[in-house]
């Protein structure tokens, strides 16, 4: 099945907790075994936007070939490398989004040409279940052939045998990006496409195949014929993807190997000042991450004329749980309310059905991220708090101090990371429990000493300020400042500071190159998408 990374699948399972459950019997085995696909990856490993082979060898070549052919030609090479991007980790599987990229195509020119409202529907719906059950055959078969098995065993009926399905590499992404271009077609939102070279190159387009954000059709569509190139743009597109390596390599990476080590012990050895320092490691990695890859696939995007949406908006800024998904990936969020939310009635019918809706979205939204309960219940829980602040929590928290607002948000979402992070359910109550002293041996404190040293508080701070807009908002003040300060100088003080940026991301380029050479800790979270 699927786990956070093929680094940390050396993880101990706790099996102490698993008695809590034994009311539930054997049903509850599939709660209580870690869900990773990890050995099908082994020797598939994809290429990575933050190893040499990418930096030094697969992007310049495609700079050299794209910049030189003539501009009808370009998509063409961008489609050449973007497949073979995908082959470097996925090796046949890539036959495997040939085919969904054929389908989708063959879909959208039946969806064009039906005479009746009727037919479009129905070629719309063929395309959805044609997409869902590739997802679900790749991603979720052994989840669900698991839970079956748990379920005949009960009533002693036979089970079912499965072997191991292979989970190819962000198919979860390249899905909802097809399903998002026939449902834009049959909306009228877009034209349809009837260069298919156009319509794989979108659905294929590497940037952002492996680990988002997601590019609906409907954003770049004018795009994959029309767009332009330009120094500024193309120096924007490197400033973004150096940021982001940054936050991958430098932020991400530092916190992300305790994490794993602090999840990998025993329930005996997990403290509260351990439990939190994991959490908290974990909360830093997640976001500076993902929202990292983002950036980088911003970034890419850019310098080869793409525009894409943004995918985060400091999230950990916000002081409300339905603030916090406004700012979180806001590619799947905003996927979710158009294509599946608002179609259901969104919050324009009865409130029990809104609330209805809501699970519903969340429910799914926990169970595209992986194939597990965990998954599952991270969704829901986030939906039962914007069920609650509906229901009159939202009113409350607004006549509170604006601290309390956001330590309310901050502490939500970083419980909810221990569903999402940890690696079966009974592991994530412990984990809780020791969270808030429960079960916990405050005599092992003296662990927290092999975790936290001098380096990691530093990058835990830096996390911690960078995962705000101070950094921005004191960009633009210094900005405001000179102008107003020294108005005669402004030309000559915005190129100075655009030397300085510029210093500080060649810097921080050698830093990431440095621990590139050196071999250090670079998990990849995506393996269950």
């Amino acid at each position: 099945m699927t786990c956070l990374g093929r680094d940390t699948n050396n993880r101990a399972v706790p099996s102490s907790q698993g008695r809590l459950f034994s009311m539930f019997g054997v049903l509850l085995r599939t709660w209580d075994s870690p869900p990773c696909d990890d050995d099908f990856h082994k020797e598939q490993d994809p290429m990575l936007f933050s190893e040499p082979a990418f930096l030094l060898f697969f992007l310049p070549l495609l700079f050299a070939i794209y910049f030189a052919v003539p501009k009808v030609l370009r998509n063409t090479v961008l489609l050449i490398f973007s497949l073979g991007f995908y082959a470097y980790g996925e090796k046949l599987f890539v036959l495997l989004m040939l085919f969904s990229i054929g389908l989708n195509y063959m879909l959208g020119l039946a969806i064009h040409k039906a005479a009746t409202p009727a037919g479009k529907k129905a070629w719309l719906v063929t395309g959805i279940v044609g997409d869902l059950g590739l997802l679900i055959a790749f991603k979720y078969a052994n989840f669900l052939v698991d839970n079956l098995n748990a379920a005949m065993s009960v009533v002693q009926l036979p089970t079912v045998q499965l072997d191991p399905v292979h989970l190819p590499i962000g198919i979860s992404f390249f899905t909802f990006q097809a399903m998002s271009y026939i449902i834009d077609l049959y909306r009228g939102e877009v034209k349809v496409q009837k260069n298919p070279f156009d319509l794989a190159l979108y659905i294929s387009l590497f940037p952002q195949l492996i680990a988002g954000p997601i590019v609906r059709y409907h954003d770049i569509s004018e795009q994959l014929k029309g767009r332009r190139h330009s120094f500024m743009g193309f120096a924007y597109g490197v400033e973004r993807f150096l940021i982001g390596l940054g936050k991958k390599m430098i932020i991400a990476n530092a916190v992300a190997y305790p994490c794993d080590q602090i999840f990998a012990l025993p329930d005996n050895e997990i403290t509260t000042p351990l439990a939190w320092l994991g959490i908290i490691c974990y909360t830093l990695q997640i976001y500076f991450d993902f929202s990292g890859y983002s950036d980088m696939a911003i970034g890419l995007g850019r310098m080869f004329g793409f525009k894409f949406l943004e995918n985060f908006n400091y999230p950990y800024i916000s002081q409300s749980i339905t603030e916090f998904w406004r700012r979180w990936h806001i590619s799947l969020s905003s996927w979710y309310r158009d294509y599946l939310y608002i179609p259901l009635g969104g919050n324009r019918v009865s409130p029990r059905r809104t609330y209805f809706n809501l699970m519903t979205v969340f429910f799914l939204c926990g169970l595209w991220h992986g194939s597990s309960w965990n998954f599952v219940i991270w969704g829901m829980y986030h939906g039962f708090f914007l069920i609650f602040e509906r229901l009159g929590l939202g009113a409350l928290l607004k006549k509170m101090p604006r601290p309390v607002r956001h330590l309310y948000c901050l502490l939500v979402a970083v419980i909810g990371w221990v569903f999402f992070r940890a690696e079966t359910l009974p592991q994530s109550l412990t984990f809780i429990g020791a969270m808030f002293g429960i079960g916990s041996d405050d005599s092992g404190a003296r662990l927290l000493g092999h975790f936290l040293d001098g380096e990691l508080a530093v990058m835990i701070l830096i996390g911690m300020i960078g995962a705000t807009s101070i950094a921005p908002f004191a960009s633009k003040r210094c900005h405001a400042f000179l102008a107003e300060k020294m108005p005669e100088r402004k030309q000559s003080t915005e190129h100075l500071l655009a030397v300085i940026k510029w210093l500080a991301l060649s810097v921080m380029f050698l830093w990431c190159l440095v621990l590139m050479a050196a071999s250090s800790y670079n998990p990849f979270i995506y393996f269950r998408f």
